[in-house]
């Protein structure tokens, strides 16, 4: 055999073993967990999540197993929307997020073997699991008053689900992103909404206005009330006064009849000539006027 010939030998033969030593060497990441396949049944995982090791540079057998390498990490799916039918007849369009881990590769890879199937599988779990318990609540518990309650119940059912299928997977978390009304009936749950709100405003209204009336009466009774007791002890302090006036005048009276008389004369002088449009028709000689013609002593002369 010719030099040139025994070279190219050797170079393919290096070829060769480089092949089989690239063949038998894999890296592990810090992230990732390997599954080894022999003959395509999975055998052993190398960083399991149990292990601490096996990150790093690793050996397989060469032309008989493979590798396939799974995230370690905490993964997370978004299910898509999913409508349901509450225990009081309601539609909601729910959106649901889940995040999960894999737990044991071997089981994984066994009955899923991808994340695309692993995905599939639990999109379905959850949108079941979700009909099922959503499905017996109200919409008001689901959307505020029970929704921690009841996303934990239905995080417990999915892991319980997913333990029983075997799928190598643990819940971590499974929680509601959004929860809405179908399209098809916002516009009636409006109107609806709309009309509630409309009757409660004229019930308020009406209470109000009732109120209003209750105020005012009392008010009114109250004023009546505080009128009818001021022209009481109105009256009472003008009768006081009135007789205080009538015994004071009765005493001057007593002590001097002609200025009183002068006096009361003159009063009706003011009364009958006062405003100056009075007509008077009388005999010159009336009593009348005699203060008009004697003055204060008319009454002293005549007696």
């Amino acid at each position: 055999m010719s030099s040139s010939a025994r070279l190219l030998v050797y170079a393919l033969a290096g070829l060769f073993l480089v092949w089989v030593g690239a063949s038998m060497v894999f890296v592990v990441d810090q992230r990732e967990e390997a599954v080894v396949l022999r003959l395509g049944a999975p055998v052993r995982v190398i960083h399991a999540p149990t292990e601490k090791g096996g990150a790093g540079l690793n050996f397989k057998t060469p032309f008989i197993e493979n590798v396939v390498k799974l995230d370690r990490r905490n993964q997370s799916m978004e299910a898509d929307q999913e409508e349901i039918v509450t225990g009081d007849q309601e539609r909601l369009v729910v959106d649901a997020f889940l995040r999960y881990r894999i737990s044991d590769p071997l089981q994984y890879y066994r009955t899923l073997h991808d994340e695309h199937t692993a995905q599939d599988r639990l999109e379905r779990l959850v949108n079941s699991s979700l009909r099922q318990i959503l499905g017996s609540s109200t919409t008001d518990d689901i959307i505020s008053g029970k929704r921690e309650a009841l996303m934990a119940q239905s995080r417990a059912d999915v892991a319980r689900r997913a333990k029983e299928s075997q799928l190598g997977i643990d819940i971590i978390d499974l929680r509601m992103k959004r929860v809405d009304l179908p399209t098809a009936n916002q516009a009636s749950v409006y109107n609806r909404m709309q009309t509630n709100r409309q009757q409660a405003a004229a019930q308020f209204r009406a209470e109000g206005e009732q109120k209003k009336r209750e105020i005012m009466a009392a008010a009114d009774k109250e004023v009546t009330i505080t009128l009818a007791k001021a022209r009481e002890e109105a009256a009472e302090t003008m009768g006081q006064g009135d007789a205080q006036r009538t015994r004071i005048f009765g005493q001057a009276f007593g002590k001097d009849p002609g200025f009183a008389a002068f006096y009361r004369s003159m009063q009706a002088y003011e009364l009958g000539l006062g405003q100056g449009d009075t007509t008077l028709v009388l005999s010159p000689d009336s009593a009348f006027f005699k203060y008009f013609e004697q003055g204060p002593n008319a009454g002293a002369s005549k007696r």
